[in-house]
């Protein structure tokens, strides 16, 4: 049912303290960016009426017998080591959140908001709207400062770059995507008001508030990985990235320069390259193409360059298995892929988990949209461990120290919120 709201924003926050006192929430919200691909500006999925959760193996496959049994709404998260169960591959670094590597579930109840019309799904509607109406905002509480310790020294990361070049210049790969782990232990936060002040800060079209019982995805993505609409698939992956400038003369040169640079273009069209490769897997033939490349968007922080790589779905093919065939993302890994994923287990110090992963949903037309997982703070609250994984792309012509500081840069919001890096 639609409903009329005159205070749009009020009744996103007050849905969204309602929901997140729920078992499962997922929240999804474009925060007004313009996007001809969206199918609305704000998801909310509310409680749990059915759900699965999986470890690689026989992951996408349970989800595939859930999807047909739910085939209503479901929301959910892909972890990056689903990698080891679409090839041939390992994970043993450490892993502090522990999280599974795939849940989903099918919502009690569901809001969809889009422009400013609010639709409630759910056979218990004037409960829904009762509660939301009657939820008094709660007032922020002071955050301690958390400090976030890096898995890797300056040093260490920058030696780290090194050894991958080696295996660039001997031909072993020809780019890929290296990431470090912040993280802090003994954490204690609010979930929702870190994820309140993160959404202010950085606001991103790919923006996430994720529950499942006490861990939570607190996410300012820009990134989409993967959208079904009718028979297309879209892919938009990000490579290229640079710091803005609060002088509007000085940040439209950096532009400028990005647009230009030979290191973020042959990072970009590397990328697209594999994800092209990767959509031949579900495409029909001769379908693939890109729709953008090299295109800047700005964000709060940061301009990116990002391309929009497009196909039509073979007949037949489910819309699980054409998450599968692309899964993870091309921009997450390198290239050639099976090489980066093999060699950053062995670079990385910690498992990526829910980072480099996807969050996002499937709708009742079996359509579909998952974000990438960056930007991202992951918070086991049971074992009260914090986790922030940042990462850049190592190139031949990389620069260790430029590639630290990007990193430090994707961090900035996270660190505003927190309150510092040790």
């Amino acid at each position: 049912m639609i409903i009329p709201v005159t205070n749009l924003p009020l009744f996103k926050q007050k849905a969204l303290q309602w929901a997140s006192s729920f078992n499962a929430v997922c929240y999804l919200d474009s925060n007004s960016f313009s996007d001809p691909y969206g199918k609305f500006d704000t998801l909310i999925a509310i409680g749990v009426s059915a759900e699965v959760t999986a470890q690689a193996g026989n992951a996408f496959e349970q989800l595939e017998t859930f999807r047909k049994d739910n085939p209503g709404w479901i929301t959910g998260f892909f972890g990056y080591d689903l990698k080891n169960e679409t090839e041939h591959l390992s994970s043993s670094n450490p892993d502090g959140l522990q999280f599974p590597d795939l849940y989903f579930f099918a919502p009690l109840h569901l809001i969809l908001i889009k422009g400013d019309k609010v639709e409630i799904i759910s056979n218990a509607f004037q409960f829904v709207l009762d509660q939301i109406e009657h939820q008094d905002i709660a007032k922020p509480t002071p955050q301690i400062a958390i400090t976030l310790q890096p898995r890797f020294t300056k040093q260490e990361y920058i030696d780290a770059v090194t050894g991958i070049q080696e295996h660039i210049n001997r031909g072993d790969i020809y780019v890929t995507n290296f990431c470090q782990e912040f993280f802090a232990e003994h954490a204690h936060i609010n979930p929702l008001e870190v994820f309140t002040q993160l959404n202010a800060i950085s606001p991103n079209p790919f923006s996430t508030f994720f529950k499942w019982k006490g861990n939570y995805i607190l996410g300012a993505s820009p990134e989409r990985f993967l959208a079904k609409r009718d028979s297309k698939l879209i892919s938009q992956p990000i490579k290229g990235t640079a710091k803005r400038n609060t002088d509007a003369k000085a940040d439209e040169q950096i532009k400028q320069e990005l647009r230009n640079h030979p290191k973020e273009l042959q990072e970009n069209v590397m990328i697209v390259d594999l994800v092209r490769n990767d959509l031949t897997r579900s495409a029909k033939q001769g379908t693939v193409k890109t729709e953008e490349l090299f295109g800047i968007h700005s964000f709060q922080y940061v301009h990116q360059m990002i391309s929009t790589v497009v196909c039509e779905i073979k007949d037949g093919l489910s819309a699980i298995e054409a998450i599968k065939n692309t899964f993870p993302m091309g921009s997450m890994t390198g290239a050639p892929k099976i090489s980066a994923m093999q060699l950053m287990e062995q670079y990385e110090h910690s498992k990526r988990g829910v980072y480099s992963g996807a969050v996002g949903y499937l709708s009742p037309d079996n359509d579909f949209d998952f974000n990438v997982v960056i930007r991202s703070l992951l918070y086991n609250s049971a074992k009260q461990y914090l986790s922030f994984h940042a990462g850049s792309a190592i190139t031949y012509h990389a620069i260790a120290e430029k590639e630290y500081e990007e990193c430090l840069l994707k961090a900035q919001a996270v660190m505003e919120v927190l309150g510092g890096l040790k």
